[in-house]
């Protein structure tokens, strides 16, 4: 739970959208940074995990940290100017490297070293309390990374602690980067403390070959799995559309004319939300089956992304909640019936498909957004980013509804076939 919390509770994510722009990226080239990022996990997520089931969860969760030290240092120290888009370009690479070595090992790890006896439960209650701790993690994350980059506030704090210094806002703009770098090194502190339990390790005189024989059973094992199937593809679809809000949640709020300073409390309320997810995430995994969830989900989400269409000035941050909830709720749902239906020995490379499907469903929905932004700026050249941002907004809730009907078409269309055969 520690290396989870250090690892993902940045303190640059309340202003993660202005912060590329205010260092001088444009909208589009911070689609593409993402898309970069979605890539780069792409591609190494699934033989990450093989490797992790082959020679051990640890080295991989030691690797993860390593490089997420790597890659806060150049996200905090590229300098402005012709470097600025190539050096953030490799950060994402590395950034993407850094997850896919964490994903699916660190869980992997986590949930063999339940005791065997009533592990579905246990399991359960584990995630209900990581939920919480990253939750409480989140509220502080938010809310100091928030007031340290907005140098109006640093500058009242400072003065009203007796210094004359003033510091502008090209000074205090890479400051929550500077803290996340002190996480970053604090979560490869964790990681070293890491046990891994023993197990029966895939056995072979060749480790490639063995890694991708691996990796081929995962493959077979999710495509072969029609229930396992349809839960990576409603994860892709719920967890792709409040993922890309969240990359734009500061533009968002500007576009909403919220000032700066509040994005650290609104992000704090976000954090917040996640004591409820874990409540009602426990609860629903007791009483419904998985397309029940899905359904109570779905609605929940669609009510919040016609909501964010609207853009209601300052009122808009409504929206925060059903998108607040879902989040969570989707990586719990995910994580909790994944590890249920999956054998110990493919555990992380099953994993690793997930962190992988999401990621494509990740990139793809930043592609459609970049294309959608420069066409939009095409049709509108005289717009600025936030006007030009409102614009786009109907691709949300759009894309969710499309996506929605094409896989209830995949459901019924996979149930139908079964049935008959």
């Amino acid at each position: 739970m520690a290396f989870r919390v250090l690892f993902n509770a940045r303190f640059y994510y309340p202003v993660l959208g202005v912060l590329f722009l205010d260092l001088g990226l444009s909208l589009e080239q911070y689609a593409i940074l993402n898309v970069v990022w979605a890539g780069t996990i792409i591609l190494l997520e699934v033989p990450s995990g093989g490797l992790a089931d082959l020679v051990g969860r640890r080295p991989m969760v030691l690797t993860a940290s390593g490089l997420m030290v790597l890659e806060i240092a150049l996200f905090a120290f590229a300098p402005s100017g012709p470097l600025l888009f190539p050096l953030l370009i490799l950060n994402r690479i590395v950034s993407g490297a850094a997850e896919a070595c964490a994903s699916g090992a660190d869980e992997a790890m986590a949930y063999d070293s339940l005791p065997g006896a009533g592990r579905e439960d246990a399991w359960r209650e584990v995630l209900a309390t990581l939920v919480r701790w990253s939750s409480s993690a989140f509220f502080v994350a938010m809310l100091v990374g928030a007031a340290v980059f907005d140098s109006e506030l640093v500058n009242r704090v400072w003065a009203g602690l007796g210094f004359a210094t003033q510091w502008t806002s090209a000074e205090t703009l890479r400051w929550p980067l500077y803290l996340t770098l002190g996480s970053a090194v604090l979560a490869c502190v964790v990681a070293f403390f890491f046990r891994e339990p023993p197990r029966e390790r895939v056995a072979g005189a060749n480790p490639i070959r063995a890694a991708l024989a691996n990796i081929r059973a995962g493959a077979e094992f999710v495509f072969s799995s029609r229930r396992i199937l349809l839960l990576l593809l409603a994860g892709v679809l719920f967890d792709s559309v409040v993922r890309l809000f969240l990359t734009f949640a500061s533009n968002y709020y500007r576009l909403i004319e919220i000032p700066a300073f509040a994005n650290g409390l609104l992000g704090s309320a976000y954090a917040v939300l996640g004591f409820v997810a874990a409540w009602l995430a426990r609860r629903m995994a007791s009483g419904l089956n998985p397309m029940g969830v899905a359904a109570v989900l779905g609605g929940i989400l669609m009510v919040g992304l016609l909501g964010l269409c609207a853009a209601t000035p300052v009122w808009g941050v409504w929206v925060l909640i059903p998108l607040g909830l879902v989040m969570p709720m989707t990586g719990y749902f995910l994580s909790n019936y994944l590890n249920a239906w999956t054998s110990s020995e493919l555990r992380a490379t099953v994993l690793s498909f997930r962190g992988m499907a999401i990621n494509v469903g990740y990139g793809l929905f930043g592609l459609g957004f970049a294309g959608v932004t420069a066409a939009v700026r095409g049709a509108h050249p005289g717009l600025g980013n936030e006007a030009l941002f409102g614009k786009t907004l109907f691709i949300l809730p759009v894309a969710f509804a499309v996506g929605s009907l094409l896989l209830g078409a995949f459901a019924w269309a996979t149930a139908r076939r079964d049935h008959s055969t």
